[in-house]
């Protein structure tokens, strides 16, 4: 289930006329790169240069008015700067993340929901502790999937100074799930732009998203289409079926594709394992 309402679908002619207007007065010069910047200031100005990028790179009407409408996100500047939880021990993080909680909870759901976990692996070879740990340490099990507008935070860390070319393919896949229908421009998702049950950056979403259910829309606040996007990107990173998932072994380097934090990729690998009963 979606945690955000359906919006009105725009009126196609007159927002690709608003849309076309605006491309129009940013002016008719050689295309330039849009420049970073470090606080809100020039943000607008910004929004409208990286509009003709965005459209130069496919993305149409309803993206480019998402765009323009996004807001400076001061929360997710904010948390960008001061994280602290993965400069932690792992014991220490292990305990702050809620691990044994996670474990107990996932192992609930691995007996309750196990031939739904067993299909997964039979397609895409990823084992259901890895798939629950993943689900339990980004949003507990979806009970916190985010309060922060998925477009405005990540165009705010595009336009951000400090890693502006990481996020930019993120902004442009938000735009482009946008024009899709995936997400609207209200969908709410993590302060860095994550979305859904197991937190993609839209990039990813675009371009791993799968519809595990069948319902012709990929939809990363239902579980069943979150579960098989996570599983699918994994194994679109080099998951080998069978293959061990333990610090050393070949597939910890594809955990290591997840997050990379060090004490994040440990503790995924050891929750999974308990999960999974290993």
């Amino acid at each position: 289930m979606s945690v955000t309402p359906p919006c009105a679908t725009p009126r196609r002619n007159a927002l690709g006329l608003t849309v076309a207007l605006m491309l129009a007065g940013i002016g008719t010069g050689a295309a330039q790169a849009a420049q970073c910047g470090d606080t809100g200031h020039g943000f607008d100005t910004w929004k409208r240069d990286f509009a003709r990028e965005a459209a130069a790179e496919g993305v149409g009407p309803r993206g480019i008015d998402a765009l323009m409408r996004a807001g400076y996100a001061h929360a997710t500047i904010a948390a960008d700067r001061n994280q602290k939880s993965f400069r932690y021990s792992l014991d220490k993080f292990m305990e702050v993340r809620g691990a044994s909680v996670i474990v107990s909870q996932g192992r609930q759901r691995r007996a309750r929901d196990a031939a739904f976990y067993d299909a997964l692996e039979r397609q895409y070879g990823v084992p259901a502790g890895v798939l629950i740990a993943i689900h339990g340490m980004e949003t507990g099990f979806g009970r916190f999937m985010g309060d922060t507008s998925v477009v405005s935070a990540i165009v705010t860390l595009t336009w951000d100074c400090r890693r502006s070319d990481f996020f930019r393919p993120h902004a442009l896949g938000a735009l482009k799930l946008v024009d899709r229908g995936d997400i609207t421009p209200a969908t709410q998702g993590a302060r860095h732009g994550e979305l859904g049950h197991t937190q993609f950056l839209p990039g990813n979403a675009l371009r791993y998203g799968v519809d595990g259910n069948g319902d012709g829309r990929v939809d990363f606040y239902n579980l069943t289409d979150a579960m098989a996007s996570t599983a699918n990107f994994l194994r679109a990173k080099g998951w080998q079926p069978g293959r061990g998932y333990q610090p050393g072994e070949p597939n910890f380097a594809v955990i290591e594709q997840w997050n990379a934090a060090g004490v994040y990729q440990q503790a995924i690998a050891i929750m999974a394992a308990q999960i999974d009963g290993r």
